[in-house]
């Protein structure tokens, strides 16, 4: 047999080839690996580890223009809407954390607290008539139990109420419709509050509504409770832990702004609250009710008010009522109606991304038990199903990181210790129509600690109940109530 003989030449040139193919190789792999790279920034937030602990400090947002007189603060390119600084009332820039440092709720009972405020939504809903253990009670014989707070992650504002107004601090919220708050002389009890309790003898316009009235008959659907009768109509409010609210139901003189006053509006005037709110004077009621406060000015502000809550509790939001002034970034979406007797505002959420990957979810997760936004809810209630698909996914995508122990009902925790930065995947929601609504950065983690940093959703018991979009993930989204429009809005960067 011959021997075969290769030439120099063929040598040479299959040589080159050979280096050639794996030069080649090497750039697709270096350009996949540069593709990947691109990819995963574009779709994470890389987070200085240290802006995750609270400060002592308080960094106004930059588009509320501060006042020292009395936090009515109106937006500088907003002139036409009335605005009111928006606060956490556990933060600095708070004068109820400011007065009360020694009664600031630990991170347990801040998730125990919403618990109990989840719970109490499902149950408002489940329930099938507005009936409660108030019927049976007078304002002669009212409950005497202690209820502890129902919902701690809450944002206030200070608004004036009598002639001559005096400034109170007031706990907003879209879950609730009434507005009440504490009033003298108290003859229940009441609890302890910064501002001076409110004094109806010292208003020149304040006045009690008749038992018989139709207006008195319309607070049932603004409670769920039936008004009493104990020489003018009586109200009671009761959450979702037996803390509660009793007084006479009134009409009196509303300050928003200096330009934005209302007679007659209709509000609650507590003689017996009990575990609610520390240091709060009551709560504005922002529901669709007809006695809430949009419905009440509705005539000037056409049911429409906005909101933007701050980064974190140390920096300042705002609160609008009237025109949205709406820019084209502002994407809305249809209002959802829960239920025939629900002034909760319903959503439609239609999916989840982690890191711009879509998650399989089927449509029919999110449409078993439908889904409200609220503004008193602190974390983000999913189905079991979305959220299994949610939490799986971050970790996939966090798993370069140490977890940590689960802390109370979020089980998806970190501990950044040994780092000074971190790269986090982004996560948006999707609504009816296509709306994308991206969570920023700061509404993705409930922080107990740098050790323990955790994912801020949470799975519901069951996939039929309802789900809540909370107010953690919606941290600087400018939010949009077009309630006679029935639509809801949302704009990234709403607070600057």
């Amino acid at each position: 047999m011959g021997t075969t003989i290769i030439s120099p030449t063929f040598l040479s040139a299959y040589l080159l080839l050979l280096c050639l193919v794996c030069c080649l190789k090497e750039g697709y792999g270096l350009e996949r690996r540069a593709t990947a790279e691109s990819h995963h920034l574009e779709h994470s937030h890389t987070i200085q580890v240290t802006s995750l602990l609270p400060s002592s400090i308080c960094s106004p947002a930059t588009k509320v223009l501060e006042c020292i007189c009395d936090a009515r603060l109106p937006l500088s390119e907003l002139n036409k809407k009335s605005s009111l600084r928006v606060v956490h009332k556990h933060g600095p820039c708070s004068q109820l954390h400011r007065q009360d440092k020694a009664n600031i709720p630990t991170d347990a009972e801040i998730l125990r607290q919403d618990e109990a405020r989840v719970k109490s939504i499902h149950l408002k809903l489940a329930r099938s008539s507005g009936s409660s253990n108030f019927d049976q009670i007078d304002a002669t014989n009212l409950p005497a139990k202690d209820g502890s707070v129902v919902g701690s992650g809450n944002y206030v504002v200070t608004v004036g109420l009598g002639t001559p107004k005096k400034d109170l601090t007031l706990i907003f919220d879209t879950g609730s419709d009434i507005t009440w708050t504490q009033c003298q002389p108290c003859a229940g009890s009441c609890y302890q509050q910064l501002d001076p309790v409110f004094a109806p003898s010292q208003s020149s316009t304040y006045s009690n509504i008749s038992c018989n009235s139709t207006t008195c008959n319309s607070l049932t659907s603004a409670t769920g409770i039936k008004p009493r009768c104990s020489s003018a109509c009586v109200y009671g409010i009761q959450y979702g832990d037996m803390s509660f609210s009793i007084g006479f139901f009134a009409k009196e003189t509303l300050t928003l702004t200096s330009s934005d006053v209302f007679k007659d509006f209709l509000f609650g005037c507590g003689q017996n609250n009990q575990g609610l709110f520390r240091g709060a004077a009551g709560l504005i009621g922002l529901g669709r009710d007809k006695l809430s406060l949009p419905s009440q000015t509705a005539l000037k502000y056409k049911g429409v008010f906005s909101y933007c809550l701050p980064s974190s509790a140390s920096s300042t939001g705002f609160l609008s009522f009237g025109d949205t002034g709406a820019s084209k970034s502002v994407k809305f979406i249809t209002l959802s109606t829960v239920s025939q007797r629900s002034a909760f505002y319903g959503i439609d959420i239609t999916g989840i991304s982690v890191g711009g990957q879509k998650l399989s979810i089927a449509a029919s997760v999110f449409t078993a038990g439908g889904a409200i936004i609220d503004s008193g809810t602190v974390i983000t209630r999913l189905p079991p199903t979305a959220y299994a698909a949610l939490s799986s996914e971050f970790k996939k995508q966090m798993s370069q990181y140490p977890m940590a122990p689960a802390l109370k009902l979020l089980d998806t925790c970190y501990n950044f210790t040994k780092y000074s930065s971190v790269n986090v995947p982004k996560i948006s929601f999707f609504f009816s129509g296509g709306v994308e609504v991206p969570i920023a950065a700061e509404g993705i983690f409930f922080v107990r600690s740098i050790s323990q940093v955790c994912l801020a959703f949470a799975r519901n018991n069951n996939d039929t109940d309802i789900g809540i979009f909370g107010n953690t993930q919606q941290k600087t989204l400018q939010v949009v109530y077009d309630v006679a429009g029935g639509r809801l809005g949302f704009a990234t960067g709403g607070c600057t």
